[in-house]
């Protein structure tokens, strides 16, 4: 059987505030964005038998709401988690596990309201292999290999710069954007460098929030009294690599992101030329750039000039991460779950900075330092 368009998005809210949230746990947070999601379809917890969180543990956010689930995803690779979650859902819906599937985010990376301290296991390969080498997280290992992927394809620093000036263009027309004003190649440049050759305006915020989403089946949806229209799960991939950079197949690379998102391509049977927008996960501005070669949108070493001839700004043939990215609208730490609400939006018609005549939006995060990636291939009702 083929899950295409068997499932559909009926609900997607982000938390009430996003930015500092000083007054909220990450638990509340992943409350307060269920709470909304679910009213986004005219739905209450007792409407829902299926939870899935990464953070946060599916029982807390269940028992916190009410809920008695039949089904639980506690899936937790990082930033991807909220891809694989939709994949799952798509899967246990499909196969009569449960009905209603509530997929919560909620961080409080800027404030660090009820977050447990990180720090690598000790018997993690974090822990053995990097951490005695002197990295101390994300801004000092995901970089590693832009370097690399500089000497090989000729990518310039004022291309690596082009990714934040361009995600400032989108942001700038989305009103819950942390960073609006505009910046030009030379800010970024002279931003101070954080690991070289990424500067702070190569690199993701730091923020609080939380979103969720509301899944059932295609059928149920469509006899649903829904203010907004169903966005449909076309297709969903997923896969991982190593959890530490030197295990990597390549620095200049993602084998995570090219197989889901070729699994993904391959269930919604799409072309390249068939998607309308696009997020790709961008902790860190060279992230964008693997993805889209990844993704198979353009060849290999061809993103950094695409990215810098305008293909992917407002105007452009391919809009790309059109809320601003984790880069200029939020990042709590695990962005996927955002990147899912833009192109539910992007969809649904109701986006900030809104593309004309999206119907094919397709989604891809990431987890670690390219340890995991996920994609989602997301229709309007015109597409199933």
């Amino acid at each position: 059987m083929t899950l295409r368009g068997a499932v559909a998005i009926i609900g997607a809210a982000e938390s009430t505030d996003l930015g500092k949230i000083p007054d909220k746990s990450a638990l509340e947070l992943h409350v307060d964005a269920a709470l909304n999601a679910l009213a986004d379809c005219g739905l209450t917890p007792a409407d829902v038998d299926g939870v899935a969180s990464a953070g946060e543990m599916p029982v807390d956010v269940a028992d916190y709401l009410g809920i008695v689930p039949e089904y639980l995803d506690g899936t937790n690779v990082g930033g991807s988690s909220y891809m694989l979650h939709v994949r799952h859902a798509m899967a246990a819906i499909s196969a009569g596990l449960c009905e209603t599937v509530l997929v919560t985010h909620g961080e409080s990376g800027r404030s660090r309201i009820g977050m447990v301290p990180w720090a690598p296991a000790p018997q993690s390969l974090m822990a053995q292999l990097e951490v005695p080498h002197g990295p101390v997280g994300a801004p000092s290992l995901f970089p590693i290999g832009v370097r690399r992927y500089m000497a090989e394809y000729g990518m310039t620093r004022e291309q690596l710069a082009m990714v934040p000036v361009v995600q400032r263009q989108w942001a700038a027309m989305n009103p819950r954007a942390k960073l609006r004003d505009p910046i030009t190649v030379d800010d970024v440049l002279s931003s101070p460098v954080i690991a070289d050759p990424v500067h702070l305006l190569h690199c993701c915020l730091v923020t609080d929030g939380g979103g969720a989403l509301v899944l059932t089946s295609a059928e149920r949806a469509r006899a649903m009294d829904l203010s907004t229209p169903p966005v449909y799960v076309l297709g969903a991939g997923e896969s991982s690599e190593s959890s530490v950079v030197s295990g990597l197949e390549s620095l200049t690379s993602s084998r995570a992101i090219r197989i889901g998102g070729q699994r993904a391509f391959e269930q919604a049977g799409l072309r390249h030329d068939e998607v309308d927008h696009l997020m790709i996960y961008d902790a860190f501005a060279h992230v964008p750039i693997y993805g889209l070669e990844d993704l198979g949108f353009v060849g290999r070493g061809e993103a950094p000039a695409f990215i810098a001839d305008g293909n992917t700004a407002p105007g452009g043939r391919l809009p790309l991460n059109t809320n601003g990215g984790g880069l200029a609208y939020t990042h709590t730490g695990m962005y996927g779950m955002f990147a899912i609400q833009e192109g539910v939006r992007q969809v649904r018609g109701t986006a900030p900075a809104q593309v004309a005549g999206v119907d094919i939006s397709v989604v891809t995060g990431v987890g670690g330092m390219f340890m995991s990636s996920g994609t989602l291939v997301l229709g309007s009702p015109a597409t199933v």
